[in-house]
């Protein structure tokens, strides 16, 4: 009788080892380091949950996590998120995870964005929310309206960086954020430089903008700069080639000719007087700042050099500016006959 007692004991025993392994112990069904269990707004319930872990194949024993959960209470308290399950993670440690609504955080990470339309695309694949309801934000004069913001100016906000949320986070939340950079960039010096040069804040950002698509040579960016807003002083037209793909929104061309030049828009700065109504990508902090400490000049012109190499010849007067820009002509008509003539030679082969 002793024998069975304790052989019946041992059984017991191990049946109670194998439930708290099973409750305690590594219980994933992935061999990736982690998989994500999204849990959307207003589709926070125990059958979404345990549809989510089975189609997703988090775990090795949804039926006793299905158990453990409920004796945590943790369906009444489920809140919608993002919630990164950890290869080895026990059923004890995801339930607490739920009841707990640790989120797992979402970077966002803006470089050189160029519209409003790329900014909701990006928010789009980081968040719950999608592209619709952010150009609906984005475009949306009343809630810009609170931010002394407008639709074309919107953008002034955004500053490349890396943002921090959670996924479930809407527009107005992201936003918020952003524009909570935006205020601490724009500190007191910033704000002094600008107003000594005559421009505000949103004007300086423009223009960085236009600068970030003129070059990448930082040591240029504020002489180009200084040609602006010399410019800018004489009523003159700006006639910056980027603004000009913009307008045409065609990011790809290299060379703007005179036809290009006709097209019928605010941002096209060889038609329009004074700065385009917004940005037209979002500038480096770097180049904000060439701009605001930028060097008088009484340069009025610029373009690129005849050979080819990094930089641009800077004038003041035009007919010497001419000069310049015909001996850059002829040298891309030569390079485009050059690859012409290559192009034909490698057919006739």
């Amino acid at each position: 009788m002793l024998r069975i007692f304790l052989i019946v004991l041992i059984v017991v025993a191990l049946a109670v080892v194998a439930i708290v392994a099973r409750f305690f112990f590594s219980n994933t069904a992935f061999d990736e380091n982690s998989k994500f269990l999204y849990i959307h707004t207003g589709r926070a319930t125990k059958e979404e949950v345990m549809k989510a872990v089975k189609e997703g194949q988090l775990l090795n024993n949804p039926g006793s996590f299905d158990i453990i959960a409920t004796q945590m209470d943790v369906w009444p308290s489920l809140r919608p998120g993002r919630y990164e399950v950890k290869k080895g993670m026990s059923l004890f440690r995801v339930a607490r995870m739920l009841r707990n609504g640790q989120q797992s955080p979402v970077n966002l990470v803006i470089t050189k964005l160029r519209t409003k339309e790329n900014l909701a695309s990006l928010v789009n694949k980081k968040f719950e929310t999608d592209s619709i309801a952010v150009m609906s934000f984005l475009t949306n004069q009343d809630s810009l309206k609170n931010y002394g913001l407008d639709t074309n100016t919107v953008m002034t906000a955004v500053f490349p960086n890396t943002y921090t949320y959670l996924w479930n986070t809407g527009p107005s939340g992201i936003f918020k954020k952003l524009y909570a950079e935006h205020n601490k960039v724009w500190n007191d010096d910033r704000k002094r430089k600008a107003d000594a040069l005559g421009i505000t804040p949103t004007d300086a950002y423009i223009l960085a903008s236009i600068i970030e698509e003129e070059t990448n040579n930082n040591q240029e960016k504020g002489l180009i700069a200084s040609v602006y807003i010399n410019r800018l002083a004489k009523n003159m037209n700006l006639g910056a080639d980027p603004t000009v793909k913009f307008a045409l929104r065609d990011f790809g061309l290299k060379r703007i000719y005179e036809k290009h030049l006709a097209v019928e828009s605010p941002y096209n700065t060889y038609r329009k007087k004074g700065l385009p109504p917004g940005p037209i990508c979002t500038p480096s902090l770097q180049t904000l700042d060439q701009v605001l400490n930028a060097p008088k000049t009484d340069y009025l012109f610029f373009v690129a050099k005849k050979d080819f190499t990094p930089g641009h010849v800077f004038s003041a007067k035009y007919q010497e500016h001419l000069k310049y820009a015909r001996e850059y002509q002829q040298a891309l008509n030569l390079q485009e006959q050059k690859r012409q003539k290559t192009a034909r030679e490698e057919v006739d082969e």
